[in-house]
């Protein structure tokens, strides 16, 4: 009798360090799961900074290195540039990616290095005790803005997908959600297109998901959900920023 359903190879049977609600787990799933299908497993490295997804490395089953904070994108530079045979992902999240390593990723883009980004926007600080980050909304409560976020005081959140996808080395980026079935299944044909797109040798992909982070904004795993769909995404649109050329995919 023909499985319907068979457990990625690419995670490991160990319990989750991640809160309740928390959509990291899923991210990891997916990623693993196109590399699985792709037959890459036992042919990526990727590569983790501090953050919530420190120990990535304990439940992704592929090489994992570990990069300080913000620096994943020098290190996953260096790792493809000596292993071009190699798929290579950084797994990073907004405090990461958005504030200590903007110039990191700004400049990986720059260079059109070869590798892809997941980049788990969740606009707070989930390791640390919930401050504000770059990606915050306007209004949102954090512990280092306790009345919400104000543009006057701390700008407009960062959209880095949009900033990223006007660099010339960028080749595809596209922002996703892990909020429901569908959008988990869309996004999971991101990761399939920046890994198709890095192996092709087009330039710097990165898949921006829309995640959520329960324990610190305050609210049950339902609402954190519906948050996600009700605010967050009004400012993040879903969708494609930025294609490969045809000429290039030619």
């Amino acid at each position: 009798m023909k499985p319907i359903f068979e457990y990625t190879k690419g995670m490991t049977d160990v319990p989750t360090h991640y809160c309740p609600g928390c959509t990291h787990g899923i991210a990891h799933r997916i990623i693993m799961e196109v590399l699985e299908e792709m037959g890459e497993l036992g042919n990526t490295i990727g590569v983790a900074p501090i953050g919530c997804s420190v120990t990535a490395h304990e439940y992704m089953n592929v090489d994992m290195c570990e990069a300080a904070h913000g620096r994943a994108p020098a290190v996953a530079s260096g790792i493809r540039r000596v292993h071009p045979d190699k798929v290579v992902f950084t797994y990073q999240g907004d405090g990461d990616l958005a504030s200590i390593g903007t110039g990191e990723i700004v400049h990986a883009a720059v260079r059109g290095e070869k590798f892809s980004t997941f980049f788990i926007n969740n606009g707070i600080y989930g390791m640390t005790g919930g401050q504000m980050a770059p990606t915050t909304l306007i209004g949102q409560k954090s512990t280092t803005s306790q009345d919400g976020r104000k543009k006057e005081i701390n700008g407009m959140p960062v959209k880095m997908s949009e900033m990223l996808a006007s660099i010339d080395g960028a080749a595809y980026v596209e922002r996703v959600a892990l909020d429901s079935p569908a959008h988990i299944r869309q996004a999971k044909k991101a990761v399939r297109r920046a890994f198709e797109i890095q192996k092709k040798g087009l330039g710097f992909t990165l898949v921006e998901f829309l995640s959520t982070c329960p324990t610190n904004w305050g609210l049950p795993p339902v609402k954190a959900l519906e948050w996600v769909r009700n605010n967050v995404m009004a400012y993040y649109p879903l969708g494609v920023i930025k294609e490969p050329k045809e000429e290039e995919q030619a």
